[in-house]
């Protein structure tokens, strides 16, 4: 790993910050859903895999998990309006409390889209919890209903976001050195 920290230019957020706010948002969850007969949490594949598993280890109520790959990027790095699921949940969501888990929202289109079609198959809510949060990029308003943190606009890698399928694995959030993909 010594290889890839030396492509950061600074962390963001440390292995124990992001311990920490993960189990104050497991325990807000937690305290918002005590009463709910159904709680469903859908990790957005790839980026939330470490964040959705960290995160429903701290949630203390009896979930289902699932999963869901979407994209709006289609081999580009610029959004082209139109979300694509690659991987749909595999049960039905009618009369469940929904959460999704996000690693990021950065404009806001795609899980705008998501949470929209969630409400037409019938959920009984639908929440968006998110790792990250990059206002300063927002094109769509999209409420975030479980913040871990408000991050500047560059570019984040570690704790499962990547540049080219690399760095994921990083135990902590920081920011990637231009000279790695300028």
């Amino acid at each position: 790993m010594i290889c890839q920290e030396n492509d950061i230019k600074k962390i963001l957020f440390s292995k124990e910050e992001i311990k920490a706010r993960i189990e104050e948002l497991g325990k807000q969850i937690t305290e918002d859903y005590k009463d709910a007969k159904s709680l469903l949490v859908i990790g957005i594949l790839k980026g939330s895999c470490i964040f959705y598993s960290d995160l429903i280890r701290e949630i203390d109520l009896p979930i289902e998990i699932e999963f869901m790959s979407v994209s709006s990027y289609q081999d580009s790095s610029m959004s082209s309006g139109e979300v694509k699921i690659v991987k749909d949940v595999g049960t039905s969501v009618a009369l469940k409390h929904v959460l999704f888990v996000e690693d990021i929202i950065d404009t806001g289109f795609t899980m705008s889209k998501v949470m929209e079609m969630f409400k037409e198959r019938g959920a009984a809510s639908v929440k968006l919890c998110s790792l990250l949060s990059k206002p300063d990029r927002r094109k769509v308003e999209i409420p975030i209903d479980y913040l871990g943190f408000t991050i500047p606009d560059e570019f984040v890698i570690g704790y499962g976001l990547d540049y080219a399928e690399r760095y994921r694995n990083l135990p902590f959030v920081g920011i990637l050195d231009e000279s790695v993909y300028l």
